[in-house]
């Protein structure tokens, strides 16, 4: 999987580099490992070899057609590397450089420069729609164009081109091939408890879906003391791993005729947040009724596009807030360090939910990760 150089085709034309990546060619399909000609960075841009990246949901929700993408294309939006080369303008990143990738951004909106590029203005064609603002993709298949532009990244291959505003500089005595996941999954979860509810020591949470995402929840609302911490999940495993990571409580339920009056059970008059990593209406009713008043429940599970729920405005006139949130409402440049300084002091040991699958078996991984059967799967490079 070594990198070729940068060279000319027959043409004359500048051909990029040769790298192996895998290829969605039509919805529900099995990737596949090709062959393609990535870009040389533009301005502003980087190249990373990348070292690990993690498959999550979004990722499979656009293969199998929830999130509409142009094919042929390459998905992968937790990659992890190291910078290879740099485009004209950067100064902020060198060859060498060990970097995780996030979501892309503007930097310039309203929403970014005060401090909430997840909601950039730009989002969805930065990060949705397989090019680059100017219409250009960043890869190709002989002369076919290759759609790599998923989340400014597309790290489901061996390099990917980034922009200096979704690659953030981490240290490189950490473990390179873990760190994508801070990029997305751990980054929401960790974001909603941390940014958005703003939770506090002695405070009470309520975390429904305890996958990478739920899980990073878990962990981020015992790093700051919360108490207690419910975790609700279907798989025995997960409650007892999420009782590993500080869970007071766990609640399967299959084995509780009646999930609420449990909550009350467990945490009279209810809890100050919820958080819901599932998407379901029904779920996303009962973590806004386990709140006590007032309280704060958000909802981050992706379950389609058009997906209505119905709540009581009753239970919202008593207090209670729901909120919607995309990539934990955090600026990757700062959040990432702080989800890593967190790490190093223990308090969020990400690296226990990770399994390592190579490159090659990536849909060995993906099918890893739809069955339950792993919470984060991580595909490593040679």
């Amino acid at each position: 999987m070594a990198i070729t150089e940068p060279g000319t085709d027959q043409t004359g034309t500048r051909a990029g580099w040769a790298a192996t990546a895998a290829v969605l060619e039509e919805v529900d399909a099995p990737l596949r490992l090709q062959e393609v000609a990535i870009d040389a960075p533009r301005e502003n841009e980087v190249l990373v070899r990348m070292r690990g990246v993690g498959i999550c949901h979004t990722d499979v929700s656009a293969a199998h057609g929830l999130i509409p993408l142009p094919l042929p294309a390459v998905l992968g939006h937790e990659g992890a590397g190291v910078v290879e080369a740099v485009g004209p303008g950067v100064d902020s990143l060198a060859e060498g450089d060990h970097v995780a990738l996030s979501f892309d951004h503007c930097r310039d909106c309203p929403q970014c420069s005060g401090g909430h590029p997840a909601y950039c203005q730009l989002f969805a064609p930065l990060n949705y729609f397989g090019e680059r603002m100017d219409g250009s993709v960043t890869m190709r298949r002989g002369q076919e164009e290759v759609h790599g532009n998923w989340f400014g990244q597309s790290s489901f291959a061996t390099h990917a081109i980034a922009s200096v505003n979704n690659a953030v500089k981490v240290p490189a005595d950490l473990p390179i091939e873990l760190l994508g996941p801070l990029g997305c999954g751990f980054q929401t979860g960790a974001g909603s408890v941390l940014n958005v509810l703003g939770a506090k020591s002695g405070e009470g949470i309520i975390v429904f879906g305890l996958g990478a995402v739920g899980l990073g929840a878990v962990m981020a609302a015992n790093a700051v003391g919360c108490d207690p911490i419910i975790g609700v999940d279907l798989n025995p495993q997960r409650l007892a791993l999420a009782t590993d990571l500080g869970a007071t409580y766990t609640i399967n339920p299959k084995e509780t005729d009646d999930l609420l009056w449990r909550v009350q059970e467990l945490a009279a008059p209810g809890l100050h947040y919820s958080f819901d990593a599932v998407g379901a209406a029904p779920v996303i009713r009962q973590a806004l009724e386990s709140l006590r008043s007032p309280g704060h429940c958000v909802t981050v599970g992706f379950q389609g596009l058009e997906n209505e729920i119905i709540v009581d405005q009753g239970h919202l006139l008593l207090g209670r807030r729901l909120s919607g949130v995309v990539e934990g409402d955090a600026d990757p440049q700062t959040f990432i360090p702080r989800l890593i300084e967190l790490y190093r002091d223990g308090k969020f040991p990400f690296d226990r939910l990770v399994q390592k699958f190579p490159f090659e078996q990536i849909n060995e991984a993906i099918a890893a990760a739809n069955a339950g059967s792993v919470v984060k799967p991580v595909l490593v490079f040679d």
